[in-house]
């Protein structure tokens, strides 16, 4: 059965409260970088405000943003990119008092089954039965592959492990990644595969440590650092395994955010944590489904970056998909807490989660 994407409902601007709703309050940023003091947040759900007696959806809603109204449309901007003069929206309200609307239903996520007041099994944990989730995410990357934009976020799990190492580049090698965004250890880890067959010194299929081990993951940074570049150094060693060089090689964009900790790092590691925040946005702007996976850091990032929606070119309004993976509940519980309300977390070991995904879409690997 094909997959089909849940209908967008659009408020009935004809109901009263919309109706009798003043105009949105605009006040102008005091300067640079600071907004005015009674400024608007917004969510991850589609949002609206009335401006001149029209309801304007901001179309790039993002959390912990503010809605700049400018040029005729409303915009999310961070505060630090506000300029003086711009004209923020006010107010603290959502449901119309303020002429300001939070659209928290608009994809009917309720399934309409009643439910006990009193039942076992009603959360998310490591008992939960996942065969569901497993099915759902591979009938929706098979839609998302020549019908939206997939994103995947991970921490430096899936170098540790050849057959998640090959599972992740088969689904990259594949057509089921348009962007992969992660940090400098999950790069330079996964090119010490391609290159040593370790990670931190490991061997990536025996799991016994090799001689001097502990050097391997220096050494491939210095030598990828003196080919000038990740794509350099693929070309010249001429690597045919691994993440980075599936994402290499298929043309898909990669964004490393630095660390404190990084050793390094690799040349394409942002060491700017703005500057980073910038290029994952670039790709988060546009994904329709995010799967983050084994990185707590990351996935929250991203998570505050992720609207529940997506405003299409032909204006069409559609869901936008948001799935956590991590071995620890509290990763995942987290990143609800943060806001990402819209997120479905999976509590399972990254590695066995990759290899049901890519054994699930049929992938040889």
């Amino acid at each position: 059965m094909a997959f089909e994407l849940r209908k967008y409902t659009h408020p009935d601007f004809a109901e009263q409260k919309f109706i009798d709703s003043p105009d949105c309050r605009l006040e102008e940023a005091p300067k640079d970088g600071v907004v005015p003091f009674d400024f608007h947040a917004l969510s991850i759900f589609p949002e609206y405000f009335k401006i001149n007696g029209e309801w304007l959806l901001c179309e790039e809603s993002r959390m912990d943003t503010v809605p700049v109204y400018d040029g005729g449309k409303v915009l999310a901007l961070e505060a630090r990119r506000v300029k003086k003069g711009q004209l923020v929206v006010c107010g603290r309200t959502e449901c119309c008092e303020e002429g300001i609307y939070m659209h928290a239903d608009g994809f009917n996520e309720n399934t309409g089954v009643k439910a006990d007041t009193f039942a076992f099994r009603t959360g998310r944990s490591r008992e939960t039965a996942f065969s569901k989730d497993f099915d759902e995410i591979v009938e929706l990357l098979k839609h998302e592959k020549d019908n939206g934009k997939i994103v995947w976020v991970m921490g430096p799990a899936f170098s540790f492990d050849i057959k998640a190492r090959r599972a992740l580049s088969a689904l990259i090698e594949n057509g089921y990644a348009h962007a992969v965004l992660a940090g400098n250890a999950l790069a330079s880890h996964d090119l010490e595969g391609a290159y040593m067959q370790t990670a931190l010194g490991q061997n990536i299929y025996t799991q016994e440590n090799v001689p001097n081990g502990h050097y391997n993951h220096l050494d491939l940074i210095n030598r990828v650092r003196a080919a000038g570049s990740m794509k350099a150094f693929v070309e010249q060693e001429n690597l045919d395994n691994g993440v980075m060089t599936a994402a290499i090689k298929n043309d898909v964009p990669i964004v490393l955010g630095g660390s404190i900790r990084d050793d390094g790092p690799l040349p394409e590691v942002y060491g700017d944590c703005y500057d980073a925040q910038d290029a994952m946005r670039a790709h988060v702007s546009k994904a329709t489904t995010v799967i983050t996976m084994a990185t707590m850091l990351h996935s929250i990032a991203v998570g505050n970056m992720t609207p529940s929606f997506r405003v299409l070119e032909d204006g069409t309004i559609r869901q936008t998909y948001f799935y956590v993976c991590d071995a620890s509940e509290f990763v995942v519980n987290k990143l609800a807490d943060r806001g990402s309300l819209s997120s479905k977390g999976i509590i399972t070991n990254a590695q066995d989660f990759i290899c049901n995904i890519a054994d699930g879409l049929g992938l040889k690997y």
